[in-house]
């Protein structure tokens, strides 16, 4: 599986930005996708997921993000998507997309988001 992350960049506080992360390769229907972001000196923490179990999905955040991050998943695309609102300094980041099936796990590379006044 690949992935491709896209979509950061630098934001005021308060803006919003839309994560992309397009997925190739073979996908099985009972998987999980995540969004995860490693600021400096920290770990990786997940951020998002929505996991497939066939046509149903569930969706699960982070407490940090809750009300202001929604995950998407659009299949005619092969993307998964990140909308992010009211963005905080601390949402400061490299994010990361991430597939795990029964096969094990893999990464894209990251996309720098900044939110600096």
């Amino acid at each position: 599986v690949q992935l491709q992350a896209s979509g950061g960049g630098l934001v005021q506080p308060g803006g919003s930005l839309r994560l992309s992360c397009a997925y190739s390769g073979s996908i099985v229907s009972f998987n999980t996708m995540s969004w995860y972001r490693q600021a400096p000196e920290n770990q990786r923490e997940l951020v998002a997921e929505i996991v497939n179990f066939g046509p149903t999905r569930q969706f699960n955040y982070a407490d940090s993000v809750k009300g202001r991050f929604t995950a998407s998943r659009e299949n005619a695309k092969s993307t998964i998507y990140m909308q992010m609102n009211n963005l905080k300094p601390e949402d400061t980041a490299v994010y990361y997309c991430h597939y795990r099936d029964y096969r094990g796990n893999f990464w894209g590379q990251g996309t720098q988001v900044t939110v600096s006044s």
